[in-house]
């Protein structure tokens, strides 16, 4: 969706109503000024009072405020009204014409949802919603995600006894995934120690949890023990980085990334990646919606979109290869192919090209390239 028009738009809305406010400012402090400075004449003097309200009327019609005021005022209703009418053009309130009758599967649905208030810790509402709803608990996950907030929540007021246990049973699993997140661990647990004035405590944490990554950490294992002679004022030392408040906000999110990754779950909620997607292919689907425009049926049948939807690279988790032919997406029954004179096709359109004949040559739609089936090869992305 175009928001720049639209922010343009409101600028020079709020920049007219800005100058017709000074304007109108300016003109009821002018009046003001002339009605004091007759009042006063009036009661300081005693002359004529009908020849000072004549000159108080001749002053008013110079300064025509009526006049001043209309030109400013007609400049923001116009400002205003074209304002509106982008509004109402960009943000179309009808969106249920871009909707699709599709046959859900209503306990998939109920499923999705009640994952989502789980993973997003929101336990006793996903209760709520499952009895609600007749669902069977998910029991697996809301487990998963208890224990996953209940070490978030410790590490929120610097108690790192539960993470250190996940992290410590999860040991191996997180050296195959390359993760040092148990390590950092340490390292916080290391420096909360060291805060304290506790030297010697400090160095028998060291000595008990920094060997097995020494081989793959040791500068940074260096610089911590280095730490040691600074104890007390660690603040004005070479390593104060190391007390940063923000390493705690970065691995909690590092520990929920781990976390996901070792049950099987994205990071990333599926169901709010897909409202998000939703919303950013919308406008492409209204556009084309208000071209089909008497052909709703038509639109309800059709299998394929006639127009690609673009989707910020956040959306995009696979790699995909549609087709340039026959616009279909490549798959495991019809897996892209690579031609001798490098363009790429799937199977079905080299094989309707070449008329299901592997040793007749056909025409590249690309290129003039005269291409056999056998040179052909699948590709693998």
């Amino acid at each position: 969706m175009e928001l720049n028009s639209i922010k343009d738009a409101f600028d020079r809305v709020t920049k007219k109503q800005k100058l017709s406010t000074s304007k109108s400012q300016e003109t009821i402090q002018q009046i003001t000024q002339e009605i004091n400075h007759a009042i006063s004449q009036i009661q300081s003097t005693n002359p004529s009072t009908k020849s000072i309200l004549n000159e108080l009327q001749s002053k008013l019609k110079q300064i025509s405020p009526l006049t001043q005021l209309e030109s400013t005022q007609k400049d923001l209703n116009i400002a205003f009204s074209k304002y509106t009418k982008l509004l109402e053009k960009q943000f179309n309130p009808d969106i249920s014409k871009s909707y699709r009758h599709v046959d859900f599967d209503l306990h998939t649905v109920n499923q999705i949802i009640a994952a989502h208030l789980y993973r997003e810790g929101l336990f006793e509402i996903g209760d709520c919603f499952i009895t609600e709803s007749n669902e069977k608990t998910l029991t697996d996950r809301k487990t998963h995600f208890l224990e996953m907030y209940k070490i978030l929540d410790s590490m929120k007021t610097r108690d790192l006894v539960p993470a250190l246990c996940w992290a410590t049973n999860n040991h191996e699993t997180l050296l195959k995934n390359g993760s040092d997140i148990e390590l950092k661990l340490h390292r916080l647990q290391f420096m909360e120690i060291l805060q304290s004035g506790r030297r010697d405590a400090a160095l028998k944490y060291a000595r008990s949890h920094f060997a097995p990554f020494a081989e793959r950490h040791l500068p940074e294992i260096q610089k911590l023990m280095a730490c040691l002679l600074w104890v007390g004022k660690l603040e004005s030392s070479p390593y104060s980085e190391f007390l940063s408040p923000s390493h705690w906000a970065k691995l909690g999110d590092e520990l929920a990334l781990q976390y996901c990754n070792l049950i099987g779950e994205s990071h990333h909620c599926p169901l709010s990646a897909t409202v998000a997607a939703g919303v950013q292919g919308l406008p492409t689907l209204l556009k084309l919606m208000n071209v089909m425009t008497g052909k709703k049926q038509e639109w309800q049948t059709m299998k394929q979109l006639p127009v690609p939807v673009d989707l910020d690279q956040e959306f995009q988790f696979h790699s995909i290869f549609v087709c340039p032919v026959s616009r279909d997406q490549a798959g495991e029954d019809n897996p892209p192919m690579l031609m001798s004179c490098g363009h790429v096709l799937c199977r079905q359109s080299i094989t309707k090209l070449s008329k299901n004949n592997s040793t007749r040559p056909f025409k590249c739609p690309y290129c003039p390239t005269e291409v056999e089936v056998g040179q052909c090869r699948q590709l693998y992305f």
